[in-house]
């Protein structure tokens, strides 16, 4: 409209520009008027003002100059249209702009909404980069910035070069600047309106060229963005790097200063530390109390050879564990704390030697203690073990948590391994995975197919929701290097793969399978592969999901958080049971004190002591006939069997007595002191038994039953006699045996019922077989209806048949003649009954005893008055009494011996005993298994509930 208005006017244009010079919008406008050269009218001469389409015309008049080719100025009312025309002109314009601005506004906001959110990627730029303000005064720097003058001496004189192109303007006619304010007008009104809206629209092919090109270019910014992307994550990982290891350094010399004491002020035990030392409080604990698995910690489980140690040894910087080929290192559960300290040391709970964790002799003794440690705490027949062993690390830079290493899932039991190796393993991990606050590392190796994963279907079990799950991929460059589809990879870290959820999941490489790898070596081969990882080029692995480091930060941030929610919420338990405990407590055992296992173990210990020392108030008497009485009882069969009867058998006083000296001898050399010292420690365990079982009227606590025989077995197993004990006892008994001499008739006469109470105890036993053998006698058969067996009845024959043969010789010898075997057989066959030699024999021995047994007894009753021939060596008379001396012998043996064991016994022994007593209750106070195991009871838990 403009253009129009403004060519309908009488004023010619002295020259006119070539359409290939103007705007392709000033082409539209100039055709119309001006369609061919035929038409054209030749120029008028005038004067005219050049004036803009954007600025105000002026107010003066117009001068006219000469009219040429015969046309004449005619009057008009210029000066009012041309008023109206300038001011229909501003309101197009300012309405143009105002559409125009809304659509630039809609246009904004749709390019806005199109670009992506770059929240996320704030954690790629440092936090210092945000901070720079706070450390670097920008006005000081503006200050030292040389002025504007002075930058403008630098430039070149624009005011020459100006000079150059004003020769050119004499070419350029008024029209021609015209046309060009015309062109700047509708190019400004095209930028001002919407490309939708605008009236001047490019051709249907251009804008399909245009699209094309700018799909192309758009592909390739995206390209180019993402490696700048990478480039700069990696520039910003690296200057993070640099600063975290002088922060390191930093703090390490800051711990150094505080370990020397500089600051003389006593540092407070960490925040880490004291969190392990209350698990190890808790787990020290009696199963049945199960609070411990109510607190976080850091729960690492993978199939075997997963790279869950490995994953650890990252966490930790440091190798710290025993490696092995494809073979089950971990055996039992480890559980290592990580806390921050001036030097790279470790140490274990029970110990207080610390490994030097950056020294190689160090580093492989401490390996070689946790491999022992692991083999002890295995149970004869097993091959993994429930023991935890506790492991603490310390070094600037470590993240602070406890993470406890569980054996690795296996599927298959092979040999050497104990049978239920496979279910142990099970009921370990899921006991520490029940815990319902614990954070679960599910480690899965990513060079083997997803389809023989174990783990991830017992984790899946144990935390469904995956809310306190993380999932660490690991040797991703074997993954890369065999995997045909990498998409798999970008499968299992977005968690589309396995049937399982988590919190996180990220990717690591752990080395490259060499165990003589360092931790610095492990960390560059792992950040040089991520860097040339297709995976992380191609978006398939974010940078936030691989390395261990970025992997122990955010383990180290959900531990803590966990640890944040579920400490007071375990406080709050832990005052509610002890109300309920409280109140059960008093309706139970109103009169009694709460005593806990430590307590009552030590009033048992005082109780036990007490019980010691009461030994030695027995009397002398009672120690001295117990042990007569039981050493006569060990030692009677051999001094009748080996010493008397053979003796009985000579044939004079001379070699009976003979004989009996040497038996006696050997007897006494060999056997009878150590039977003697074995009679007596048997007799000190029977009287501390009894002390120890008596009950002590209403006072008797039945609670402490099992401990008080726990530490009698055990003081009895340690317990040894002295061994010069025999040697002199040896002497004694002797000496004993080699006196002949009776002093009184007294003396006499208990000899000879001592001898009668021998021979009546071994002619009853003599008896009982006979019976046994022959069967019962008619009364027996007629009151109880009881017959005899073909066996009983041949041997009754053969007891007849040798009786007969004893009435016959009554001084006949102990043993029987081959031709009196025959003649007895000869016998028995005559009256049908077929008998074995062997069967003579055996009945002749018992019925040879017998009669034996019954002589001695009436030979006892003759000796009644042979005191008196005693005393005169048995001259001048028939009657000889030598077995009463043998007797008087051997009972006065007995009762020396005696008072020297009761001697032994409460000068040596007992104290001997009291003492390994004490020792035994010194090692049950140290072993709280022990205390757990023998003070059990509702009492003793609930009290220990209580304590607890």
């Amino acid at each position: 409209v403009i253009c129009r208005s403004l060519a309908n006017s009488r004023y010619g244009i002295k020259r006119k520009s070539p359409l290939q010079n103007l705007h392709l919008v000033s082409r539209s406008i100039h055709h119309p008027f001006y369609p061919s050269s035929k038409f054209q009218r030749p120029p008028l001469r005038i004067s005219i003002q050049l004036f803009s389409s954007l600025n105000r015309l002026p107010l003066r008049k117009t001068k006219l100059l000469d009219v040429k080719y015969g046309y004449q100025s005619h009057r008009n009312f210029w000066l009012a249209r041309l008023a109206s025309r300038l001011l229909r002109i501003r309101y197009l314009i300012l309405g143009s702009a105002v559409g125009g601005g809304y659509t630039a506004k809609k246009t904004y906001d749709q390019w806005k909404d199109m670009m992506p959110d770059l929240d996320e990627y704030k954690w790629i730029v440092p936090d210092f980069i945000w901070e720079l303000d706070e450390h670097i005064d920008f006005e000081k720097l503006i200050k030292t910035l040389p002025d504007a003058d002075d930058l403008a001496k630098l430039l070149p004189d624009f005011d020459k070069i100006g000079e150059s192109f004003t020769s050119l303007k004499g070419f350029f006619s008024p029209g021609y600047n015209l046309v060009s304010e015309v062109i700047g007008a509708s190019d400004l009104l095209l930028l001002l309106g919407s490309p939708g809206e605008t009236a001047f629209r490019a051709t249907d092919q251009g804008y399909d060229n245009d699209k094309q090109y700018k799909k192309v270019s758009d592909k390739e910014k995206i390209d180019q963005l993402q490696e700048e992307l990478l480039r700069t994550q990696l520039k910003y990982q690296r200057m993070l790097e640099r600063l975290e290891k002088e922060n390191k350094e930093l703090r390490k010399l800051v711990l150094q200063r505080d370990d020397k004491g500089i600051h003389q002020r006593k540092l407070k035990k960490s925040l880490i530390d004291m969190y392990s030392e209350v698990l190890d409080i808790l787990s020290d604990y009696d199963a049945s109390y199960n609070t411990q698995d109510h607190l976080p910690r850091v729960v690492v489980v993978g199939d075997q050879s997963a790279g869950k140690t490995s994953v650890l040894e990252m966490i930790a910087q440091a190798r710290i564990f025993p490696r092995g080929s494809g073979e089950m290192m971990t055996r039992s559960p480890v559980k290592v704390t990580l806390s921050e300290g001036p030097h790279h040391v470790a140490l274990f709970k029970d110990s207080s030697r610390e490994f030097d964790l950056t020294k190689e002799e160090d580093l492989a003794a401490l390996r070689n203690e946790i491999e022992i440690r692991m083999r002890n705490s295995v149970k004869e027949g097993c091959t993994v073990s429930t023991e935890t062993i506790s492991l603490s690390v310390k070094g600037p830079g470590l993240q602070r948590m406890v993470l406890v290493d569980l054996p690795g899932v296996i599927s298959t039991v092979t040999s050497g391994m104990a049978p239920d190796t496979k279910e142990t393993i099970f009921s370990i991990s899921k006991a520490y995975m029940q815990n319902p606050n614990a954070i679960i590392l599910c480690i899965q190796d990513g060079s083997v197919d997803a389809e023989r994963s174990i783990v991830t279907d017992l984790v899946s079990q144990m935390d469904p929701q995956g809310k306190r799950t993380i999932f660490v991929l690991t040797k991703v460059d074997l993954a890369e290097k065999n995997v045909t589809s990498p998409s798999r990879i970008q499968q299992i870290i977005e968690g589309k793969l396995f049937p399982m959820k988590a919190l996180g999941y990220f990717a690591v490489v752990t080395g490259k399978g060499n165990s003589s790898e360092s931790i610095e070596s492990i960390k560059e081969y792992e950040e040089e592969f991520f860097q040339n990882s297709k995976l992380l080029k191609t978006c398939m692995l974010k940078a936030h999901q691989v390395t261990t480091k970025n992997l122990s930060l955010a383990v180290s941030d959900c531990f803590w958080k966990m640890v944040r929610e579920s400490v007071e919420q375990q406080a709050d338990a832990f005052k509610a049971t002890r109300f309920n405990l409280e109140t059960e407590w008093k309706n139970n055992y109103p009169r009694l004190r709460e005593l806990d296992r430590n307590e009552l173990f030590e009033k048992a210990k005082n109780e036990i002591l007490d019980e010691v020392i009461s030994l030695t108030q027995v009397t002398p008497k009672h120690w001295e006939e117990i042990l007569q009485k039981t050493l006569w009882e060990r030692v009677s069969t051999h001094v009748i069997e080996n010493i008397y009867l053979p003796a009985a058998q000579t044939m004079n006083s001379g070699t009976f007595n003979t004989t009996v000296d040497i038996k006696l001898k050997q007897w006494t050399d060999k056997q009878l002191p150590n039977k003697a010292v074995e009679v007596a420690w048997e007799t000190l365990q029977e009287e501390f038994s009894r002390f120890m079982t008596e009950q002590k009227g209403k006072e008797h606590d039945d609670i402490f039953d099992k401990l008080k025989q726990a530490v009698k077995e055990e003081s009895i197993k340690r317990h040894k006699w002295n061994e010069r004990a025999e040697d002199s006892l040896r002497v004694i008994q002797h000496n004993a045996l080699e006196d002949r001499s009776i002093s009184d008739k007294q003396q006499w006469d208990a000899a000879i019922h001592f001898m009668e109470e021998t021979l009546q105890s071994r002619l009853k036993d003599t008896e009982s077989v006979i019976e046994d053998m022959v069967g019962p006698d008619w009364k027996k058969r007629w009151l109880y209806w009881i017959g005899r067996t073909k066996e009983q009845n041949i041997r009754n024959e053969t007891k007849n048949e040798l009786e007969k043969l004893i009435k016959c010789n009554e001084e006949h010898a102990a043993y029987l003649a081959n031709d009196e075997v025959t003649t007895v057989r000869k016998n028995l066959e005559a009256r049908g009954v077929t008998v074995d030699p062997c069967l003579i024999k055996d009945t002749w021995h018992q019925i040879y005893r017998r009669y034996f047994l019954k002589t001695a007894l009436n030979h006892c009753n003759l000796c009644r008055r042979g005191f008196y021939y005693y005393q005169r060596h048995f001259v001048d008379s028939e009657l000889e009494c030598n077995d009463i001396v043998l007797f008087w012998r051997i009972q006065r043996m007995l009762a020396i011996t005696a008072n020297t064991l009761r001697q032994q016994l409460t000068n040596t022994e007992v104290r001997r005993l009291e003492k390994n007593v004490k020792e035994v209750l010194e090692d049950f106070a140290e072993d709280n298994e022990k205390k757990v195991k023998l003070l059990t009871g509702k009492r003793v838990q609930l009290a220990e509930d209580l304590s607890k």
